[in-house]
C-alpha cells in the first residue's frame, strides 16, 4: 500500500518534478520527453508521476505557471525599487533581460511555446495576465507623469516585441559578431522612445 504523503511531501516533489521537467522540456521541447522519462530523471516508478499530476500536459502547466510567476516577481520588485517614473521603466526593462539571460530554459518555455488547452488550467492562464500587466504598468506611469501619451497596453507591447526580439535572436546565434546585445537593446530603446515621443526631462 502506498504510504500517505502529506501536504510537505507532495509539494516538494511537485517541485522537483517540475524542475526537472523544465530541464527536459527546454532541452528536447515537449514532444521530445515522456513521463517515463521524467520519472527515470527523478529515481522514481514510470507511475508515481501520476500520484501528482494528471499528465505532461499537467506538468508543462505548472512549470510554465511557476516561470511566469517568478518573470512576474523580477519586474515587480524592479518597480517597487523606483519611484521616478523614467527610472522604473529603466529598471523593469533591465529586470526584463536579466531573467531571460539567467533563465533562457524557462524564458522559451513561456513565450516560444502555446498549449492547446491552455484555459484547462486557470492557474496558468493568471500567471500569464500577471506577466503581461508588468508590460504595461510602468507605460502608465509615464502617461500619468505627463512624459508619454497613447494607449499604455499597445505601446507596452511594442516595447515587449523589441526586447523579445532581439533576445531570441541573441539565443538563437543569429546576431551578427559584430553586435553587442547589450549595445542593440539600448539603441533600440531609444529609437522607439522617439518614435512614441517620450519626453526626457533636461
Amino acid at each position: 500500500m502506498p504510504r500517505v504523503l502529506t501536504e510537505s511531501d507532495v509539494a516538494d516533489f511537485r517541485e522537483r518534478l517540475c524542475e526537472a521537467a523544465e530541464r527536459l522540456f527546454a532541452e528536447h521541447g515537449p514532444e521530445g520527453v515522456t513521463m517515463r522519462q521524467l520519472a527515470a530523471e527523478l529515481g522514481v516508478s514510470p507511475m508515481t508521476p501520476y500520484r501528482y499530476f494528471k499528465d505532461k500536459e499537467a506538468i508543462l502547466s505548472a512549470v510554465r505557471t511557476a516561470a511566469f510567476n517568478r518573470f512576474a516577481e523580477a519586474l515587480e520588485a524592479a518597480f517597487a525599487g523606483e519611484t521616478e517614473p523614467l527610472a522604473r521603466s529603466a529598471a523593469v526593462a533591465n529586470a526584463y533581460v536579466r531573467f531571460a539571460e539567467t533563465e533562457p530554459a524557462a524564458y522559451r518555455l513561456m513565450f516560444d511555446l502555446m498549449q492547446p488547452d491552455e484555459g484547462d488550467y486557470p492557474e496558468l492562464v493568471e500567471a500569464g495576465e500577471r506577466a503581461r500587466r508588468t508590460m504595461t504598468r510602468h507605460i502608465e506611469g509615464l502617461i500619468e507623469a505627463g512624459l508619454l501619451k497613447g494607449d499604455p497596453n499597445m505601446i507596452g507591447h511594442i516595447f515587449w516585441s523589441a526586447l523579445h526580439g532581439s533576445l531570441v535572436l541573441q539565443f538563437a546565434g543569429k546576431l551578427s559578431s559584430k553586435i553587442d546585445p547589450k549595445r542593440l537593446r539600448d539603441e533600440m530603446l531609444t529609437v522607439i522612445i522617439k518614435g512614441v515621443g517620450l519626453t526626457v526631462p533636461a
